[in-house]
């Protein structure tokens, strides 16, 4: 068996016993010698449920220190951790926890009844909950174990590379949701990669305001700031007010567009009040050029832009000590292959300015698909790129610039959402015809959800009564902003929608 890529992990929990590694905005503090007792407590506590290496434990639990315990409770014991967004309705989840067959389900008190009834038809063992403050079932099964079951807790012998770590759904523009799977390796390459990329060291803090159970909290944030032995300012959620009182306290911040897009909306955002950070980030969505210079233009500060995404971590980044390009997001990391391919041919194109598929080759690329080798088969190359399904070119310093995204997925705030699951629950609906989904410019998310819907005879459907029948089944940030009725969707010789010109014929809707 190949060395274990995180075995480093138990190492550093007890190296770093007395240092901080997280504290909370309410000052809870958390050492890393705190970390490495309660996340040994967990993986026991997992371990007495029957939890071995390779079996899933599906999470949806809100934000706080203890949910952290337990993900580096699964990673200690080789389990894989599979999050889910809190915001994910019971029709949702119930396709996951299907998918996935978890050993182990862990709530929040309050979805537990919800989580424990899909369980009785799922097969999954235990429904438990873990929170943050107030009795909960797993955090006393945790504080409960024995001396005998924690001296076992972590693995008994070191897990291979490609042994999987974590299981995170994305989905793509048709079908359901897909699990990515994560190997250690991946992991492991991904935090080396970005402490070097963005020079993280033990002295930095940073500000976590971002979910986690997204790739960009947990995998971007927490584990680089673990490998690095820094500390984190963690926050429950995104705050304008909140983060701005802190950033004194911080040397590092990472955020969506709409963080940054919120916070110069607030007139405290000056140098005087950015002059203690060294480094601010953004990912998960396009950062518009000029969110980019107004942000220098108020802080001094140019936010480092990279390029990332569930299935391969981060492949680009704006340089660290360099030049930081607005609307690019930089050239590829150290030990990340990344070209652009003609979207006819698939022929490499090495012509500066040629837009084209992004492929990405590397440590940081995913396994494949869970329980879907077809579509994990035609996502690579026969040499291994990883076709991404966006658009973009590279300039003649290899800075990679995305001009679009193949297909329809559409990013709002940060979150990917796909048009086919909101449309399949529109059309649902006895007073609607027929619909289409797309994303249309919006200053605060990057794009704003936008339903165009197509009423069936006799029916008078309402905005308002048609966003109200989708918050019964998903999950808030895929509920349309907007929704516009018209007489017949635009579509081709094929048959096939128009979204393209939807989307041009809406393109100032939110202006």
């Amino acid at each position: 068996m190949t060395r274990d890529p995180l075995g480093w992990i138990e190492e550093t929990l007890r190296v770093r016993a007395a240092r901080v590694f997280l504290e909370t905005a309410a000052g809870r503090v958390v050492l890393y010698g705190e970390l490495e007792r309660e996340s040994r407590r967990m993986a026991a506590a997992l371990r007495s449920l029957g939890v071995s290496a390779g079996d899933r434990i599906t999470v949806q639990v809100d934000k706080s220190p203890e949910a952290v315990f337990l993900y580096i409770a699964c990673l200690r014991l080789g389990a894989v951790f599979m999050p889910l967004n809190t915001a994910y309705t019971a029709v949702e989840l119930d396709y996951f926890v299907g998918d996935a067959a978890p050993k182990v389900v862990i709530a929040s008190p309050g979805a537990t009844a919800t989580a424990a009834r899909l369980c009785q038809t799922s097969g999954s063992v235990e429904v438990l909950t873990v929170d943050g403050a107030g009795p909960c079932t797993f955090n006393a099964l945790a504080a409960g174990m024995t001396a005998a079951s924690l001296a076992s807790a972590s693995w008994a012998s070191p897990l291979g590379g490609e042994a999987i770590a974590a299981l995170v759904y994305t989905s793509g523009t048709t079908g359901r949701s897909k699990g990515a799977m994560l190997t250690r390796s991946n992991l492991a390459a991904n935090s080396t990669r970005l402490i070097e990329a963005w020079a993280f060291t033990e002295e930095d803090v940073l500000l976590h305001a971002l979910p986690i159970f997204h790739v960009h909290g947990l995998f971007m944030a927490i584990d680089t700031v673990l490998a690095s032995g820094a500390s984190l300012l963690f926050l429950e959620r995104f705050d304008p007010e909140e983060v701005l009182r802190v950033l004194p306290r911080v040397s590092v911040m990472m955020g969506v567009p709409t963080y940054y897009i919120r916070l110069l909306q607030n007139p405290a955002l000056t140098r005087a009040a950015t002059a203690a950070l060294r480094l601010f980030i953004c990912g998960s969505a396009p950062l518009l050029p000029q969110t980019h210079q107004a942000f220098e233009a108020c802080t001094g500060h140019s936010i480092l832009e990279r390029y990332g995404m569930t299935e391969t971590l981060i492949n680009t980044s704006n340089p660290y000590q360099g030049d930081r390009r607005a609307g690019s997001v930089g050239p590829a990391l150290a030990g990340v292959e990344l070209r652009i391919t003609d979207l006819d041919t698939g022929e490499i194109t090495s012509i500066p300015k040629s837009i084209g598929s992004i492929e990405v080759r590397g440590p940081n690329v995913f396994k494949g698909y869970w329980q879907a080798t077809e579509k994990t088969q035609s996502s690579f190359r026969r040499d291994g790129f990883f076709i991404t399904g966006d658009l973009g070119y590279l300039d003649v310093d290899g800075y990679l610039y995305i001009v679009g995204r193949g297909k329809d997925l559409i990013i709002s705030g940060g979150f990917n959402v796909y048009p086919v699951e909101i449309e399949e629950a529109i059309n649902a609906l006895p007073e609607v015809a027929e619909s289409a989904v797309i994303g249309v410019p919006h200053a605060d998310l990057g794009e704003g959800v936008t339903a165009i819907v197509v009423a069936n005879a006799a029916s008078t459907p309402s905005e308002h009564g048609i966003i109200e029948a989708l918050k019964l089944r998903l999950a808030k940030f895929k509920i349309p902003k907007r929704v516009l009725f018209v007489g017949e969707l635009p579509r081709n010789a094929m048959g096939k929608v128009q979204k393209q010109l939807l989307r041009t014929l809406h393109a100032k809707l939110y202006d």
